[in-house]
């Protein structure tokens, strides 16, 4: 087993207790002694020779350097010489190992066994320092040393070597294999160096090669290093130790992490990919989806193989555990005498392999090399794995972009790709790629692991091995099963969570109004049953959850017991046994195998849907693509050919008389479907240099008419010619053409990038635009002026400024042609003027500008040079203003009661935007308020406080039973083990006692130790299924009470929240935070109290085995410690910046895809495509450098282990020695101490992931703790007098109000008194307190003092819900709630969500609003559907539906704000009749920007700075010259 102590230790180089071991007689090369001491000879030069370089000289040398230190030129074989430096240290371990047993046969210490070893160890790690100093230095003169070195070490062990061979030493004798391998890797090392001096010409050479950094390493901003680092480096993550200690100085954002290198960047990559899919484009196309496979093989094929190799490396030496632990203790628990004797020769002792493995401190520093190497190569396939994956995902990500550039937007305004299926491609299909290719060495390396581990427990434990083998593999259909019911539960889920968070969408989306109709309730009553629904799936979700949990910890208990009771049934008479060797060693087996065996379900249904989501992504979505673009452009091709000669000859005919033409459209048919042409007959010029105006009503296609000309949409027939040149694709022909929509698109950027749009900078312009649209002063109100970044889709800006900011960016931009649809709408008189005189009318006419302009206000025709006049989807006339005046004329004296008008279907689209809410957390694109900035900053210990604010909302039920669970749980898996090591213990003892007394019959019973053994096991598995579910139920529990708690705080929240707190921000706490909390928060609170409680028993039991232990633990665990402790704040920011990357990145597809028109109107598809490149390095370089961190820890981690099994099994081995101890708990020992490094890096890693989840709970209890508006009042809802109010009396005395405790008034000292049945007009300039004067009527503001008394009762006495109740508003901005899938919402539901209406009463509604033809045209009538923002009706449209839901509800007092901003003045003129009609005995308070709009009105209230500045009948004011309210008149004439 091990060397017996010699009596004489005497120190000598060659020994003492030979004679003849100085004796050269035959010659100095026949002498054992002298040929190692000739081996010392180049360690002893190497080391005198490159110590003073290094220590001395090294300063002077590299001051002749002129290339940067922190550069890597690797010089040629760089790579091939650090793995042969590294196998020749573990060599050279092996011979100093084998000199240190070999020398236990001699009677006194002979050195030159190991101490040139130890010195050849010395003079390596010496090579390669000096090696990495002169590459980095780039000095590769002082590489003469190590050629002068290699050559005198090969030649002194090929010397060696031959002696050995010529005294008959053979392969039988270790020693001799170990110098032959030594000469072989000296030899190699050699022929690297002189492939240096080849390469590189640097010695006798008259002209060195001169080599330069790497592209990458020449940009100082690229600071992933890990392509360019030694391999030492490379495979243990030194290069991240500067990087993760700085992270726990400063946080990390995107300018720590810097620039991705050339190599992993997206445009390399997709160029790489473009290359492979165009290589698989022959003559003959692939069917179905083997191209596809063909080309990402080509692309990214190699670096996967490369990462098998490294697993099946890994897995091998995965085996050795075990075989040693085995090893260990069967050498411990037996006197082993079975090796062969060493052989003396040369005057040493020579021993074999067999003898050599016979040592159990041989045994224990295999085992620990075997695990250093191990892990290394195990992370090494991760790293490689998962960035080839990210690079997969980079290039698949920006072609998906470069599609959705040339996407024809009339195609995805129908539904056939919506920006959140776009979005999830993005974030979810690409990412299922990615972790394919993470899958893949699992697909290849867990069936060698598998057949490999039964091979091995076969011979340990016989037939019994495959029974329990089988065991498993019978189950692991049930494995599968679990996963693919878990999958789908999870797809289910995912449904549900959807529609939740849609309807959740339109509730925050609608708050405004849905509080001033008091619908909160109805909505969230709806969102509830939702989320009821969802909890529903999630129950089925976390069974099966539970289910998994529960058979990966039972299963291999129940195989345990199974082989355990087979074995002892089956070989219970024979000397085979139960035994500690046999029983740990195959317990280590057997936890190795069980992981490929349950893994194996879950990694082929991954790699199924993987295979799926290429079906989907690849070839569908990109000939999908494809297909449209195509047949756009070919259907303009045909059109061009089959009428070229026809137009040619008509614009030979009018060239002359079209010079001053800038756009012109001939014949042309227009369509947003494959269905009826939306715009026809459609013959229009657009003069040069001049303004033309298109007028009409609502809906009658004239921002259609603007879409048309840029492109947008389908032709039918027709052409277009810009500037006189016939064009077949007009994008290739037109230039830069700024367009504003009718609804702004706006950048998520500063006011400044907004207006610029990536122009050069430009001050004295850029000034005169901001005082054309009056942006100054909305400027100085923001906090960082021009600088402040507005958020989503502007969401920080009111509805004028964003209009204005779109407005600004069209004319600060110097091109011939201007577009600008409706761009008064959301300006009041004021602004619309100043807009139209200074920048229509003054900037753009005196630089000669080609303006279109799509406007309602028929005030601005007199400025006009041409105007266009649309009608039902086409031209009704065109010409100067005198030319329409006639038409016009008539017009407006038709239909008087009725407007007739054709519904056309618009696409999303047409006004140039999405709603693109999100369908689930993964594709959320809006912006959280912990932003990068504030979110990287925002670094804190472990946030204990959220996390009992979790366990609070589990209960006191669930709660105990959790904790008790886990902790009984792993109690008995402790004491099963431990009964193991006892029974396995006695089996020994029994056997040896037979021994003594020279029994022949030995047999042990083992039926009492089996029973024990069955009802630990049996009790184990039942306290596995408890644990599971406790785990599961309770984050069930939490999930429901947290969700239940958000929504009732948000439906209750004053406005003030609403106002202050962007939408997407309370959207993501029921989105992505509530997705955390509902299934990531279980698994990982589960898998982070096993990992720590499995630990914990780990350290315990080999403390109790071996309490030596306790001495090196101390140390370990200070170094656990700290690495966890960086490594936990690393990853913290490194998630949080991946995260806010992502959502950077979806959020530039989403605004991509809403402002598509907008970017190709402008001809900025570059500048976005640049962008989309920038986003997504980000993404990846945070990705990369996470997944860095996370082998950083886990290498660490695992080489910690490997010394907690160093340690823990000398320990044992010097333990047994000493004292009796038995062999059982030596086996239970070592096997804890095998899993210990897993159980250390779940521990760090599911802590840094809870540290990140459970901010979630942080927010989400945040928003919990928001102050509710006070909904009661002091009458109680009986108390109200029935049918009030009655009359419609205000009186308004003294009123003071405010938006929040913090801000100053908005209305102060308000006087009034407005009369029954009166008709109120309300105007004012742009901040003068017209909006807050209808919102204080609904108590939407604080009081600070004064009363509102409405027919006697001051409302401050009414409960909130029963004053709202009894009002109707109508908002400026039109809200209609969408369709869904599962819950479909009708165009009746938007008119009437109380159901309280007869479909009578909705068509006179409807009528009144002048929307009857265009409901009736609709499929279903009143239960047509809605889409998305209600884009499938113009903006105009939209605002009447908003009119008719007022008109549904027929309260005695009546608000309109702003309600005719988006309509043509004369379906304005007609609907003010009509609603002095039907409200002719009510109360009517109109708020207009149109001043015109309220000359009828009784009283007319003139509003300023929060005060009224003037009240009386609008004639008086008007008899009055200097009035405010004349002058506001006059500007509207």
């Amino acid at each position: 087993m091990m060397f017996t102590p010699v009596s004489n230790s005497t120190l000598s180089f060659c020994g003492s207790d030979n004679s003849s071991a100085y004796k050269v007689d035959n010659g100095l090369l026949n002498n054992g002694c002298f040929l190692d001491a000739l081996g010392v000879v180049p360690h002893v030069f190497l080391l005198f020779s490159t110590f003073p370089i290094l220590f001395i000289g090294w300063g002077s040398q590299s001051s002749k350097v002129h290339i940067h230190h922190s550069t890597w030129l690797h010089f040629p074989g760089h790579n091939f010489r650090w793995l042969l430096t590294i196998v020749l240290l573990l060599v050279l371990v092996c011979e100093i190992a084998e000199g240190i047993v070999s020398d236990g046969f001699n009677q006194s210490r002979h050195l030159h066994l190991y101490m040139p070893a130890g010195l050849g160890i010395l003079a390596a790690i010496t090579s390669i320092v000096y090696y990495h100093n002169i590459e980095t230095s780039n000095f590769p003169k002082l590489l003469i040393a190590l050629l002068i070195y290699w050559t005198l070490a090969f030649i002194t062990k090929t010397i060696k070597f031959a002696k050995y061979d010529d005294h008959g030493i053979g392969l039988r004798q270790l020693r001799f294999c170990i110098t032959g391998l030594l000469a072989l890797l000296y030899g190699l090392l050699l022929g690297v160096e002189v492939n240096v001096i080849l390469r590189r010409r640097y010695m006798w050479f008259p002209c060195p090669t001169e080599v330069k950094p790497p592209d990458d390493l020449q940009d100082l901003g690229v600071r992933f290093q890990q392509p360019f680092v030694n391999l030492l480096s490379k495979s243990t993550y030194c290069w991240m130790n500067t990087f993760i200690t700085s992270a726990h100085k400063r946080p990390i954002d995107l300018k720590t992490i810097g620039k991705l290198p050339i190599s992993m960047r997206a445009l390399t990559n997709f160029q790489r990919l473009r290359k492979a899919f165009d290589a698989q484009k022959g003559p003959v196309p692939l069917k179905g989806s083997r191209w596809i496979w063909l080309a990402l093989r080509q692309a990214f094929g190699r670096p996967l193989v490369l990462s098998i190799t490294f697993r099946f490396i890994a897995d091998l030496l995965g085996f050795v555990g075990p075989l040693c632990i085995s090893g260990i203790v069967h050498h411990i628990s037996s006197d082993n005498h079975s090796a062969l004797p060493p052989v003396k020769l040369l005057g040493v002792h020579f021993i074999s392999s067999e003898a050599f493995l016979a040592n159990a401190y041989v045994l224990a520093v295999l085992l620990f090399l075997a695990l250093l190497l191990q892990r290394t190569f195990l992370q090494a396939s991760y790293y490689v794995a998962i960035e080839t994956g990210i690079k997969l995902r980079a290039a698949i990500q920006t072609k998906i972009y470069h599609k959705i550039m040339r996407l024809c937007t009339s195609n995805m305004s129908m539904g056939d790709m919506t920006t959140a299926q776009i979005c999830s491609l993005v974030a979810r299909d690409t990412n299922h790629l990615m972790w394919f290719f993470f899958l893949c060495p699992n697909l290849w390396a867990m069936p060698v692991q598998i057949v490999m581990g039964v091979l091995l427990l076969y011979s340990l434990l016989g037939v019994s091995a495959l029974i329990g083998a089988t065991v498993i593999v019978v189950l692991a259909p049930l494995q599968y099963f679990v996963a693919t019911r878990l999958s789908r539960a999870q797809k289910s889920t995912l449904e549900h969570t959807g529609e939740r968070l849609k309807k959740t969408n339109e509730l925050l989306r609608g708050i405004k109004l849905l509080k001033l109709y008091t619908w909160e309730h109805i909505f969230r009553s709806s969102v509830e049953e939702t989320r009821r629904q969802e909890l529903r799936k999630l129950r089925t979700f976390a069974l099966y959850t539970s289910l998994s949990i529960f058979m990966n910890a039972a299963i291999p208990i129940a195989a345990v017991l199974i082989i355990f009771a087979v074995h002892v049934h089956m070989h219970s008479a024979t000397d085979f046994d139960l035994s500690p060797a046999v029983a740990f060693g195959s317990l280590s087996l057997f936890h190795i195998l069980v992981t490929p065996l349950f893994l194996l379900s879950s990694v082929l249904h991954s790699t199924v849907k993987a295979l799926v989501r290429v079906l989907v992504l690849c070839p569908q979505y990109a000939l999908q693509l494809q297909a449209k673009i195509v047949n756009r452009k070919n259907k303009a091709k045909q059109d061009v050919n089959r009428n070229f000669e026809q137009q040619d000859q008509e614009l030979t005919a009018s060239a002359n008389q079209d010079e001053d033409v800038c756009i012109k459209i001939v014949n042309g048919y227009f369509t947003w479907t494959q269905g009826c042409p939306t715009l026809t007959s459609i013959d229009i010029k657009v003069p040069f240099g001049e303004l033309t105006m298109i007028v009409g009503q609502v809906g009658c296609g004239k921002s259609s008419l603007l879409l048309a000309a840029l492109g947008e949409m389908q032709k039918i027939s027709g052409n277009i010619t810009w500037k006189s040149i016939l064009t077949a694709c007009v994008f290739r022909k037109r230039g830069s053409v700024p367009y504003a929509s009718q609804r702004p698109w706006l950048l998520n950027a500063t006011v400044e990038e907004n207006i610029l749009f990536d122009m050069v900078p430009n001050e004295k312009r850029y000034k005169e635009v901001i005082e054309v649209c009056q942006l100054q002063p909305d400027i100085d109100t923001l906090p960082q002026g021009d600088q402040t970044v507005i958020g989503e889709r502007g969401i920080i800006l009111s509805g004028g400024q964003r209009q204005r900011i779109s407005v600004a960016r069209a004319l600060y931009q110097q091109t011939n042609v201007v577009f600008l649809d409706d761009p008064f709408s959301a300006l009041d008189i004021h602004l619309s003027d100043h807009l139209m005189h200074e920048g229509i009318l003054k900037l753009l006419r005196q630089e000669k500008r080609t303006v279109v302009l799509v406007t309602h206000k028929l005030q601005y025709l007199p400025h006009a040079d041409w105007i266009i006049a649309m009608r039902d989807g086409t031209v009704q006339t065109q010409g100067t203003l005198k030319d329409i005046q006639t038409l016009m004329n008539r017009q407006d004296k038709e239909n008087t009661t009725e407007l007739k008008r054709k519904s056309f279907r618009r696409p999303m689209y047409s006004t140039d935007t999405l709603a693109t809410e999100d369908e689930d957390e993964e594709s959320s694109t809006s912006t959280d308020e912990d932003s990068l900035r504030a979110e990287l900053h925002h670094r804190t210990t472990i946030p204990w406080s959220s996390f009992a604010t979790y366990l609070h909302a589990a209960g006191l039920l669930l709660l105990p039973l959790l904790v008790l669970s886990q902790l009984s749980k792993h109690s008995l898996m402790v004491a099963i083990d431990f009964w193991l090591a006892h029974w396995t213990s006695r089996v020994i003892a029994a056997q040896i006692e037979s021994a003594e007394r020279n029994c022949t019959d030995t047999k042990f019973s083992h039926s009492s130790y089996l029973q024990v053994f069955c009802g630990l096991c049996a009790l184990g598995i039942v306290l596995c299924l408890v644990t599971s579910l406790a785990v599961e139920w309770t984050g069930l529990r939490v999930s429901r009470e947290l969700h239940c708690s958000l929504l009732h705080t948000i439906v209750l929240a004053p406005m003030r929240l609403f106002e202050t707190t962007p939408l997407g921000n309370i959207l993501n706490r029921f989105s992505a935070d509530t997705n955390t909390i509902d299934q990531h928060i279980p698994v990982t609170l589960e898998c982070l109290s096993r990992s720590t409680l499995l630990c914990v028993s780990a350290v315990g039991v080999i403390s109790y085995v071996t309490p030596l232990f306790l001495i090196a633990l101390l140390p370990l665990a200070v170094a656990c410690y700290f690495i966890q402790k960086y490594f936990r704040v690393a990853s913290r920011d490194l998630q949080q910046l991946e995260d806010s990357t992502e959502m950077l990145l979806l959020s530039h597809y989403s605004q991509t895809i809403e402002g598509l028109t907008t970017i190709r109107a402008f001809r900025h598809e570059q500048r976005f495509k640049k962008k989309l490149l920038e986003h997504t390095d980000a993404n990846n370089i945070s990705s990369l450098f996470l997944m860095a961190a996370n082998r950083w820890l886990e290498v660490r981690m695992e080489y910690i282990g490997a010394f907690v099994v160093l340690i823990a099994a000398v320990a044992s081995i010097s333990n047994t020695l000493c004292s009796q101890l038995s062999a059982g708990l030596v086996g239970l020992g070592l096997t804890y101490a095998l899993m210990v490094s897993n159980y250390l890096n779940w521990i760090v890693r599911n802590l840094a992931d809870m540290e990140v989840q459970l901010g979630c709970v942080k927010r989400v209890s945040g928003l919990i703790h928001t102050q509710p508006e006070n909904y009661d009042g002091l009458m109680t809802p009986a108390q109200v007098p029935a049918g009030w109010p009655k009359y419609g009396e205000i009186q308004i005395k003294n009123l003071s109000v405010r938006y929040d405790s913090s801000l100053k008034p908005v209305l102060r000292h308000i006087n009034s008194h407005i009369r029954p049945g009166k008709k109120v007009g309300i105007c004012g300039r742009t901040g003068s307190g017209k909006s807050s004067f209808s919102l204080a009527l609904f108590r939407m503001l604080d009081t600070i003092e004064g009363q509102i008394v409405i027919d006697g009762i001051d409302i401050a006495k009414l409960p909130l819900q029963t004053l709202r109740s009894k009002f109707s508003i109508i908002l400026q901005d039109p809200i209609l709630f969408i369709c869904s899938s599962l819950s479909p919402v009708f165009l009746s539901f938007n008119l009437d969500p109380e159901r309280k209406a007869t479909d009578q009463m909705l068509w006179e509604a409807l009528e009144i609003a002048q929307l009857m033809p265009v409901v009736k045209a609709l499929p279903g009538g009143l239960d047509a559907m809605v889409t998305e923002g209600g884009e499938n009706f113009s903006q105009g449209q939209r605002q009447l539906f908003c009119l008719a839901r007022a008109f549904v509800r027929k309260s005695s007092i009546l608000i309109m704000d702003e309600a005719t901003a988006s309509i043509d003045m004369a379906t304005e003129s007609i609907l003010q009749k009509v609603v002095m009609t039907a409200f002719a005995d009510r109360t009517v308070v109109t708020i207009a920007h149109r001043v015109h709009t309220i000359l009828g009105s009784d009283v007319v209230i003139v509003m300023k700075h929060g005060a009224i500045l003037e009240y009386n009948e609008p004639d008086v004011l008007l008899e009055q010259k200097d009035s405010v309210f004349s002058a506001f008149v006059r500007a509207d004439k």
